[in-house]
């Protein structure tokens, strides 16, 4: 064999130069002593060069390790584009020799993106060829079951989406029909007619629309707004006709309505660029990919690995000709694993009246519905003027509903019961700055009870502000307030200072000075005065808790303050609700912003006890509602769906 005659040749210059003189033996001595006959080192050195280059991709230095370097090239090439974003880590195996040919065992472990390795035991052939090893082109370099004309074919695929489940354990998504109403630039005739068409029929702006179709590559869709079946049919007749707007259909995964607990639940559309960075393994890798339908918002998002599950793939051999029939054959695959439910604690019958309540009204409104004695949410509804996710983490001053902690306050400082005569003047004046009442009503001195029933803020001021500076604040924080919930989806517990004094302290005894409160939150508060066992919040079934269970104020100051509830639904500020069996609550109307007169938030909490879904305690929040009243109307609506 070659390098068996490249020995012998050795030998023969070898004993020539001793025939001619000792010194050149002398010189030649240790070269020979450095030499064997054993060719593993350089096979292994040579398949080591060639998979080292193809795994840092590079393609041409790895192909010239080869006898054919275009077809490699090709090859190489060819395996990038069916294995993209993957990377190649090759480990050695057994090197073999045959006279000139040399076969070298390996382990391809490709890190294929999002999805599990994939690991195969393959094998290099090697032949010698201008004094060097050579990796013989075929591929098999890269596959043992690759042949000519053939290449790999990777699917990857994630399991169907875990559900979210409602209280009873019944799904809350479901797949379901929508348009993509959106434009074809090579059917638009007249761009700023069809962009105004279709800005009319959807609320999306005319200038976005035409912007996005100005930058979007010919042949590419743009995209407009995805609307439910039943959506897109109330606009159907607006926008059918328009030259250029197409409407393809798809399948999402969709909440019963589109605003169905949504601050909660959240939302699941394609993977986006955040969503994507914030999701990875133990090793920092993304788990998912762009295209991915994952959740984007709220439990859908809290809960993203439990709920999607894990991605697999398959490969297959597909053939480089498209004009091959070629059957696909499978090489390997591994199987998807699905996710995990999330049962959530939301009853649809209380999510359904609370969606049915806040739709009908048009400021932006919340209603968020909780179970006394166990901090259950059973309801988180917010209509379309909304942001939804005010509902549980907006943060906004409470008003006269912050009268159920001043008089919690009072009442635990035992000066005074629900009994005790208090005035009601018209206005009070604190370090100078005048306080009132509503349109300055003044009742004259009477029972604490009806100075709570009818709002009075005069009152509340002056017996808030004889109590320690932080009364307010340890009296709120028995309810909860200020807690730090560790939650999926995050709840605002409210601010009350422990340290305000003067006209702030004040303000602060009628929700207004330095106290801010999330409807959420001023629901939690409702169970807790309803129950006298204040609870943390609780969203996921099973789920660690969410903090300590507040203490609660102590039995007997509930039972005093629970009537006083009770009488500003039979007399007071919440005669709208009276019919609607036994509801206790406290309104409240809570100025803000720097217009004259101030602009005000409506808001209404309570609890209604023994109803069709047993006792429930609720918060509702009208945005700029200005009067307590809307709030009111809400709840009607809402305890009348029931």
């Amino acid at each position: 064999m070659r390098s068996r005659s490249r020995s012998e040749s050795r030998a023969r210059a070898t004993r020539r130069a001793a025939t001619a003189g000792g010194a050149a033996v002398l010189v030649l001595a240790p070269l020979l002593a450095g030499c064997s006959s054993d060719p593993t080192n350089d096979v292994r050195a040579a398949a080591q060069a060639f998979l080292d280059d193809w795994a840092a991709s590079r393609t041409d230095a790895a192909a010239g390790r080869s006898t054919d370097p275009a077809a490699v090239t090709t090859l190489l090439q060819q395996t990038a584009t069916d294995l993209p974003d993957a990377t190649l880590t090759p480990a050695l195996g057994a090197v073999t020799v045959t006279d000139e040919t040399a076969t070298v065992a390996w382990r391809a472990t490709w890190d294929l993106p999002a999805a599990p390795d994939w690991q195969y035991d393959a094998s290099l052939q090697l032949r010698e060829a201008d004094d060097a090893w050579q990796v013989v082109a075929a591929p098999t370099v890269v596959h043992p079951e690759l042949a000519s004309g053939q290449h790999l074919e990777l699917s990857r695929r994630l399991p169907d989406r875990a559900p979210i489940t409602d209280g009873t354990g019944a799904p809350l998504f479901a797949e379901t029909e929508v348009v993509n109403v959106g434009v074809d630039k090579a059917q638009v005739t007249d761009l700023p007619a069809l962009a105004a068409g279709l800005a009319a029929a959807t609320g999306v702006s005319a200038e976005e629309i035409t912007a996005d179709v100005d930058a979007a590559p010919e042949g590419q869709f743009v995209p407009v707004i995805t609307l439910r079946r039943p959506d897109f049919e109330e606009i159907r007749s607006q926008v059918f006709d328009l030259p250029g707007a197409v409407f393809p259909t798809s399948t999402r995964l969709l909440a019963p309505s589109s605003r169905f607990g949504l601050a909660l639940l959240g939302r699941v559309g394609e993977a986006t660029a955040d969503v994507l960075a914030a999701t990875v393994g133990e090793d920092g890798e993304p788990l998912y990919t762009s295209g991915d339908q994952l959740g984007l918002s709220g439990l859908q998002l809290a809960y993203q690995q439990q709920l999607t599950g894990t991605a697999g793939f398959s490969v297959s051999v597909a053939s480089t000709d498209e004009t091959l029939n070629d059957a696909g054959r499978e090489i390997a695959a591994v199987e998807p694993v699905p996710g995990t439910p999330v049962q959530t604690t939301l009853l649809p019958a209380v999510q359904d009246a609370a969606d049915a309540a806040v739709a009908a009204q048009p400021l932006a409104t919340h209603l968020v519905v909780v179970r006394p004695g166990t901090g259950e949410v059973l309801a988180v509804s917010s209509n379309e003027a909304a942001n939804p996710t005010n509902a549980l983490s907006g943060q906004f001053p409470p008003g006269s509903s912050m009268k159920t902690m001043t008089a919690t306050a009072l009442l635990s400082a035992g000066a005074l019961t629900p009994d005790s005569p208090v005035p009601c003047p018209g206005t009070t004046v604190v370090e100078g700055r005048e306080f009132e009442n509503e349109d300055q009503f003044d009742l004259g001195t009477v029972p604490l009870t009806e100075a709570f029933a009818e709002s009075c803020n005069t009152t509340f001021i002056q017996q808030g502000t004889a109590l320690p500076d932080d009364a307010l604040a340890a009296a709120a924080a028995s309810y909860g307030v200020g807690s730090d919930w560790q939650l999926p989806v995050g709840v605002y517990s409210g601010d009350v200072p422990a340290d305000a004094t003067g006209t702030t302290k004040a303000a602060d005894q009628i929700g207004q000075g330095q106290v801010l409160m999330s409807p959420a939150q001023l629901a939690l508060v409702a169970a807790g005065i309803a129950s006298g066992t204040p609870a943390a919040p609780v969203e996921v079934v099973g789920a660690d808790p969410a903090g300590p269970a507040p203490a609660g104020p102590g039995q007997q100051v509930l039972d005093a303050l629970r009537p006083m509830m009770r009488q500003v639904v039979l007399t007071g500020t919440a005669t709208g609700v009276a019919d609607r069996g036994e509801v206790f609550g406290k309104t409240g109307t809570a100025e803000f912003g720097t217009n004259t007169p101030p602009d005000s938030h409506g808001w209404f909490m309570g609890w209604q006890a023994g109803g069709p879904q047993g006792d429930l305690a609720f918060a509702v929040l009208v945005e700029a509602g200005q009067t307590s009243k809307l709030a009111v109307d809400v709840t009607d609506a809402f305890l009348g769906g029931l």
